[in-house]
């Protein structure tokens, strides 16, 4: 035993332990270090909790391996003493950070915050955790993003469509690590790709808006590059059958109904005798069916709307919206189970794997 002063000028006493095991698994000790919560390192949770440093090291990394009592106990003093692991620093010895990151446009889509979540459940049940980037639809922004997180060294990264920068490309490619892109079709994926075709999709509404007898067309479209490529898909199909659009508005990133009122108001201003709308996102769909009421117009007597997305909004508003179901939760399980399938098998580009889940036209009252 021996003794010291604390702060307060009373003497205190400290015992020292033997690295054996724990001094006292019952009470473990609450002491924090004087440092800042941060810098608490593996050494002083394994001083005060009187074990070895491996022995933390197996609680933090492997605790299937550590008994349960010295696992409470040591797990008691990490909690005490606010140490926050390393998985960096571990992650660098094996080659693995158990760090997946994902780069999303928005978290406000719908569409892409139930895919974020299913990809996040799955990684979450194999131990992996999840740093998500937001690129805002911007390829120069999803390429800084990019650059960003590579040099957190993530085991994958998950991307959301399939036109990136040349950079952004070279980078991943460069970085030998599982890469699985969706939201999108194309044929030279970087890695893996989970996804639909957005040509199809446009060909699809045309052919379902043909078949129901509309012949004066106006659409509502998203200036993002997989909402324009479904419009000039639709656009051919319309030349096809030797139609055209009467007239189209462009809507910023984030639609929302007050765009959606806005833009169906441009329209019929613009396209007189237009019978039928195609809107690239529900929200807009929405906002348009509330403005052609407002001007005493029926949906679908007098115009259709047509959306995509298939929110959850979609089959409870009145009129029911007819639009495209995209199955975001499926993407999100499939791309994050082919991520880990890679990071296990020590693979990265062995082969491009392309998974198409389709898509369905959800045929309800507004068109």
């Amino acid at each position: 035993m021996s003794s010291r002063k604390n702060t307060d000028g009373q003497p205190s006493t400290s015992r020292k332990t033997g690295g054996g095991g724990p001094s006292n698994p019952e009470t473990p000790p609450v002491k924090r270090s004087s440092r800042a919560t941060g810098s608490v390192t593996l050494d002083d949770v394994a001083r005060a909790a009187g074990v070895a440093p491996s022995t933390v090291s197996r609680v933090v990394n492997k605790p299937g391996l550590v008994s349960s009592k010295t696992t409470a106990h040591v797990q008691a003093v990490i909690d005490a003493l606010g140490y926050v692991p390393n998985l960096l620093a571990g992650g660098l010895a094996s080659r693995r950070t158990r760090l997946i990151a994902a780069v999303v446009p928005t978290v406000s889509n719908v569409m892409f915050a139930q895919m974020v979540q299913s990809l996040g459940d799955t990684l979450s049940h194999a131990g992996y955790e999840m740093l998500l980037g937001l690129s805002g639809y911007d390829q120069q922004r999803e390429q800084h993003v990019v650059d960003a997180i590579l040099s957190r060294r993530p085991d994958g990264i998950f991307l959301t469509g399939a036109q990136h920068t040349p950079h952004t490309i070279r980078r991943l490619r460069e970085a030998r690590i599982p890469v699985v892109e969706t939201w999108d079709l194309r044929d030279d994926p970087i890695d893996m790709l989970v996804g639909f075709s957005h040509e199809q999709a446009g060909q699809a509404i045309a052919d379902y808006l043909l078949s129901r007898g509309y012949r004066k067309f106006g659409a509502i479209s998203g200036n993002d590059i997989r909402a324009q490529t479904r419009l000039q898909s639709l656009e051919l199909r319309l030349r096809e059958n030797g139609l055209s659009l009467l007239d189209t508005q462009t809507s910023l990133p984030g639609s929302t109904l007050a765009m959606g009122r806005m833009h169906l108001a441009n329209l019929l201003d613009a396209a007189h005798g237009l019978d039928a709308v195609v809107c690239s996102s529900d929200s807009l769909a929405y906002g348009a069916i509330i403005e052609a009421q407002s001007r005493g117009l029926r949906v679908p007597q007098d115009i259709a709307v047509m959306g995509f997305g298939d929110y959850e909004f979609a089959s409870l508003h009145t009129p029911s919206i007819s639009t495209v179901h995209i199955d975001g939760p499926s993407m999100g399980r499939l791309a994050g189970d082919f991520l880990l399938q890679r990071i296990h098998a020590n693979e990265s580009g062995a082969s491009s794997q392309v998974t198409d889940i389709g898509f369905q036209i959800i045929s309800r009252q507004s068109a």
